[in-house]
C-alpha cells in the first residue's frame, strides 16, 4: 500500500503521528492543534477507536474535540471487518475534515481494516487535504511499513522487530511509538536496516510528529522524536546476523529532537527550534468532499 495520488488544486492533508500518552486533561497542546488544522469551529472530526477493545474510547474522544469547539464529532463503531463496508461509514468519512485513530493494537486495527473500503478511504481523504492523525497504534499504522512488535533493547539485534503492511499514509517513513518509555531504540535500529530508504521515527509519549504536506515535521509536545536516517549506512550486517544476534550498523545518523525542532524528510536535515520560523500548517487549506 502506498500514499493516494495528490490533486493538483490541493496539497495532501497533515499526518500525525503521536507517541501514545498524550495529555488529554490540561493544555491538550497536540490535540488543540489537530483541531485547528481540521478547521478549528468548523471542523469535522471522525474518530476510528478500532484498535481499542474499550467501549468507552470512541466516546472519550469525542468529548475532547468537542470541548475544544470542534463543529462536528462521532466516532465509527469498527470492531469487525464486516462493518468496513458500511456505506454511512464512508459518507462520514467523506464528509471528515480530520480523522483520529486511536490506541490499543496495532494488529488488530490493521486485520479489521487492511484491505477494506475504510482503508482506501482514509488514504485519498488524506490526499484530498484530510488531516490524519493517530496515537500509539494508531501512529505505528500510518506508514506503508508498520511495527507489529518486538523486543525492548537499546541495541539492535536480529529479530528484534516484527514488520506488517500499514495503511499507507506514508510511504517514507517507520513509525514507533512510547519510545523511549519503553525503549524501543533497538527495534527502531534494526527495522531502519532492513532498508535504509526508510527514516526511522522514534515517537515518545505526549509528544507528536506534525507532517505537513511539503515532508516537514514539527515535533510538538513534553518528549522527544528520534529520527533514524539510514541512507549513508556503509555497512550492515542484518543480511547474515543469526537469531538473536548483536547488528553492526555503521554510519547511521540520529537526531533526537525536542519541541519545536524540524526534520526535512525530502533533503532529510534536522533544524533546532527557531522562534521566528512559521509553523508550516497552512491555516485556509481547503478540504475537498465527495
Amino acid at each position: 500500500m502506498c500514499p493516494a495520488p495528490v490533486s493538483k488544486n490541493l496539497p495532501r492533508g497533515f499526518i500525525i503521528p503521536i507517541g501514545g500518552g498524550e495529555d488529554r486533561v490540561k493544555e491538550l497542546h497536540i490535540h488543540r492543534r489537530f483541531v485547528d488544522l481540521s478547521g478549528g469551529k468548523d471542523a469535522n472530526i471522525v474518530v476510528i477507536p478500532t484498535a481499542s477493545e474499550l467501549e468507552t474510547t470512541g466516546a472519550d474522544y469525542n468529548r475532547i474535540f468537542c470541548d475544544l469547539g470542534a463543529a462536528e464529532v462521532d466516532f465509527l463503531p469498527i470492531s469487525r471487518r464486516a462493518d468496513c463496508d458500511n456505506p454511512r461509514y464512508l459518507d462520514m468519512l467523506d464528509r471528515a475534515t480530520g480523522i483520529f485513530l486511536t490506541g490499543g493494537n496495532q494488529l488488530r486495527l490493521s486485520t479489521i481494516l487492511g484491505g477494506t473500503g475504510i482503508a482506501q478511504k482514509i488514504r485519498r481523504r488524506n490526499a484530498a487535504g484530510v488531516v490524519v492523525a493517530g496515537t500509539s497504534a494508531g501512529a505505528s499504522i500510518m506508514s506503508e511499513h508498520m511495527i507489529a512488535g518486538g523486543a525492548s533493547n537499546a541495541a539492535p539485534t536480529e529479530g528484534a522487530v516484527n514488520l506488517a503492511p500499514g495503511l499507507g499514509l506514508t510511504n517514507a517513513v517507520i513509525i514507533d511509538q512510547h519510545f523511549t518509555e519503553r525503549n524501543r531504540l533497538g527495534r527502531l535500529l534494526a527495522a531502519s536496516s532492513y532498508n535504509p530508504f526508510l527514516i526511522g521515527l522514534g515517537i515518545d509519549e505526549d509528544t507528536a510528529a506534525f507532517i505537513g504536506p511539503d515532508g516537514v515535521l514539527e515535533v510538538v509536545g513534553s518528549g522527544t522524536v528520534t529520527v533514524v536516517d539510514a541512507s549513508s549506512l556503509s555497512h550492515s550486517s542484518m543480511w547474515d546476523a543469526s537469531r538473536g544476534q548483536a547488528l553492526t550498523l555503521l554510519d547511521l545518523k540520529v537526531h533526537v529532537m525536542g519541541e519545536g525542532c524540524r526534520y526535512d524528510l525530502v533533503g532529510r536535515h534536522a533544524y533546532p527550534p527557531d522562534e521566528h520560523a512559521a509553523f508550516c500548517a497552512l491555516p485556509n487549506q481547503k478540504v475537498t468532499t465527495s
